[in-house]
């Protein structure tokens, strides 16, 4: 919005010369220094004097854009009955667009007679343009219409409202009516002829006349080259020529404008070739060219700077978005610009999660701006409701309802159903089905559906069945693009909780990949795919998802992941092409520095002992060893470097050794870790048995038997039987038949995996050996 404080005259002429003085830089464009000058002057003085020095210090403060300054000024009681103060005081809420404030200003400095009148009949009109009420804006230009000084504005504007409204005869006799003298009036008027022409499909026409104000834009505003720009793309457009309003707006002047140091022009070049870039597809150029927009910031070019933030917005980036916006945010620029800056901001703070800064900022939106009220209201109780402020939420749709918005209750309603649905409250259902049964006929039934399919899926236990039928149900509603998204994931996850066979898994995460391969759940999905693959052992599609997951995922977590899974899913298949695949794709992994590096070299190691390379694992055992590898992974290495050792054992004497030392290193540091501890006794067992220690090996076996985990711990069961059957077996083959029904005793009562196996042995052996009594 144009501020008026420096069309204002007469406003001085009772003022002593000492404050015309020292307010000369406003006129002289330096209001920085009438400022200083002024705050220095007015310290100095009382009465009458003070007060006419407060007044010229707001309207320096306005022109050095420091609209909330002035208002503080404009707070002293000096001020409070003075017509140039209300004026100013509407100046400065213009500035903050507190547009329906100043409008109540200017209306009352309008019903005064004075310096100040017309200006603020002028004022009244622009609010009211600005607040999005077109009608009462055309009465109030037409009331000044004859000014000397506004009249030509005025009916240029009133010509703009009534082309905006699609009015063509009362928009020409408007621009007819208006007599512009000065040059950036009349080509204002050329544009708005122009726009015309093509109100009235006369492209041919239209180019004729705004072809001049892009080939000669001295002069001009800023942003009337702008709109003849994108005036003459839209009148090629109109010809069915699209691509002729690029080739002249690209060849014939914005390649030269592109690198024009004289701003904005370049800046306005460099946003449609933007434009051009980004749909085409050509998204890193377009990035580029809006952000040495960025860089060259012109408050002219506040629109193309708002559909870059837009286009982050859009894309994911909220942050990035609002870094943009808030710079934009600073400048001083038209109502509308400023609406919808402020709406983006609103916008951008809610995918932030900033949902009370949000909301706020749609509530103050909403109070003064007549275009994005419905819209900036109805986001405001939708982030209140993120926040979880329950009476805000009712405050705004009892406002909502009271203009009779039935769409938006309808929208309230089923977000208050989807943010339970969030927290898992138990009215979530209830409300959706409320919202089912009040609205069927809204366009977003689809996304209650699924929500209630959610919901089912998520029960304890799972209502399967129901979650399918509300799923179907979503699907059946012309969900929207998103809502389908959702739908096709949640179906992969429905047929896997079924207990289907993991061919409806694989053919549903499938369909999704082929459906959604742009989506967010993608890469989720696809792991999904990976894991069903290998599950079914099916290793060669495991690994190939695997590596198609790591090329998507980048330099991430996840990459990482994925690379291990695909080495672990080739050396599945036992080829030895496959291992040297699964070493490539560990080392990838030991590159990437992340999480997995320390279990990659484990894994390494073992591809080394099995290609007879024990040298090679040795070292790589060391190397985790020596590092600051987690514990697991450390326990995992000593065991494997032992191993290495007990595989040797035909050798040398020494291997085993070596081996036995080990395992009861490992035992001893896991020694609350039943699985690396029962994992390296029953090994160092194994030892001694093959070294002939037949007694050292059952004492070692029987170790095991002897563990008690912590309670609350589960039991580990695998080592645990293995140990207590070579123990039961060592005693068999001494005929020690009651000590080997004891071991099996303990097998027996563990309750574990194994205990029917150890009953089975243990009523043989009793009834081959009369062991009864």
């Amino acid at each position: 919005m144009t501020c008026l404080a420096s069309a204002l005259i007469g406003a001085q002429l009772f003022a002593s010369s000492e404050i015309n003085d020292a307010a000369r830089a406003i006129d002289d464009g330096v209001p920085e220094v009438a400022v200083a000058r002024l705050q220095r002057l007015a310290g100095t003085l009382a009465g009458e004097e003070a007060r006419d020095a407060k007044e010229r210090l707001a309207e320096a403060l306005i022109a050095a854009k420091r609209p909330a300054d002035a208002l503080h000024i404009l707070d002293d009681p000096i001020l409070r009955d003075s017509v140039t103060a209300k004026f100013f005081r509407a100046q400065a809420l213009v500035a903050v667009h507190r547009f329906e404030d100043a409008l109540a200003l200017y209306r009352e400095v309008a019903g005064s007679p004075g310096p100040q009148q017309r200006p603020s009949a002028f004022g009244m009109a622009e609010m009211l343009r600005a607040l999005g009420r077109p009608d009462e804006a055309i009465r109030q230009y037409r009331t000044i219409e004859t000014d000397s000084r506004f009249g030509v504005s005025a009916r240029l504007r009133d010509a703009e409202i009534l082309i905006a409204k699609g009015e063509r005869a009362m928009a020409k006799r408007a621009l007819d009516q208006a007599q512009a003298k000065t040059t950036p009036d009349k080509r204002q008027k050329r544009l708005l002829r122009g726009r015309l022409e093509l109100l009235n499909q006369q492209p041919e026409k239209a180019i004729g006349l705004l072809d001049s104000l892009v080939r000669k834009p001295e002069e001009a505003s800023h942003e009337t080259v702008m709109a003849a720009l994108f005036a003459i793309a839209d009148a090629h457009l109109q010809m069915n020529a699209p691509e002729a309003g690029d080739d002249y707006l690209e060849d014939f002047e914005l390649e030269k404008w592109s690198h024009d140091l004289a701003q904005p022009r370049r800046g306005l070049a460099r946003w449609y070739l933007a434009q051009s870039d980004w749909q085409a597809g050509r998204r890193e150029g377009a990035v580029r060219q809006f952000e040495e927009i960025r860089k060259a910031m012109h408050p002219a070019l506040a629109p193309a700077v708002l559909q870059y933030a837009q286009l982050l917005l859009d894309t994911g980036k909220s942050e990035e978005a609002l870094t943009v916006l808030r710079e934009v945010e600073r400048y001083q620029l038209d109502a509308k610009t400023s609406q919808q800056i402020n709406f983006e901001i609103g916008r951008a703070l809610y995918a932030c999660g900033e949902f009370s800064e949000a909301s706020r900022r749609f509530e103050q939106l909403a109070a003064g701006a007549g275009e994005f009220s419905r819209l900036a209201l109805l986001n405001a109780s939708l982030g209140w409701l993120r926040a979880n402020d329950e009476k805000r939420v009712d405050l705004d749709a009892k406002e909502l309802a009271t203009a009779g918005d039935t769409g938006a209750e309808a929208e309230i309603l089923l977000e208050k159903g989807l943010a339970a649905a969030r927290r898992n409250d138990k009215n979530a259902a209830p409300m959706l089905d409320d919202f089912l049964r009040r609205f069927p006929s809204s366009s977003r039934v689809a996304a209650a559906h699924l929500a209630l399919a959610e919901i089912a899926y998520h029960s304890v236990p799972p209502k399967l069945d129901q979650a399918a039928k509300s799923l179907a149900a979503a699907r059946a509603a012309n969900p929207s693009e998103t809502v389908a998204e959702r739908a096709d994931y949640l179906a992969i996850w429905l047929a896997d909780a079924a207990g289907a066979d993991t061919d409806r898994v694989i053919a549903a995460a499938s369909d999704f990949l082929r459906a959604h391969p742009k989506s967010d759940l993608a890469k989720e999905v696809r792991l999904k795919l990976a894991e069903t693959h290998f599950r079914r052992q099916d290793f060669a599609n495991a690994q190939t998802q695997f590596e198609l997951l790591a090329q998507d995922t980048g330099a991430s977590p996840l990459t990482e992941k994925a690379l291990f899974l695909a080495a672990q899913s080739a050396m599945a298949t036992m080829t030895s092409r496959s291992s040297d695949r699964a070493l490539e794709l560990l080392a990838q992994v030991v590159k990437l520095n992340g999480e997995f590096r320390w279990a990659a070299r484990n894994e390494q190691a073992a591809i080394e002992r099995r290609l007879g390379k024990p040298q090679e694992a040795q070292l790589l055992y060391d190397e985790v060893l020596k590092s600051d590898a987690r514990g697991a992974e450390k326990r995992e290495a000593l065991c494997g470097k032992a191993d290495t050792f007990f595989e040797q054992a035909n050798a040398g004497a020494s291997n085993l050794q070596q081996a036995v030392a080990l395992y009861d290193q490992l035992a001893n540091e896991a020694a609350n870790q039943p699985h690396w501890r029962n994992q390296a006794l029953f090994k160092k067992g194994i030892c001694l048995e093959k070294e002939s220690d037949r007694d050292g090996a059952l004492s070692t076996f029987y170790r095991v038997l002897e563990f008690n985990p912590e309670p609350g711990r589960a039991p580990e069961f695998f080592w645990f039987y293995k140990a207590g059957f070579n123990a039961a077996r060592l005693l068999e083959d001494q005929q020690k038949w009651e000590s080997a029904a004891a071991i099996y005793d303990k097998l027996v009562a563990a309750k574990g995996p194994r205990s029917d196996e150890a009953r089975d042995r243990l009523s043989q052996l009793r009834l081959e050996h009369f062991l009864w009594h």
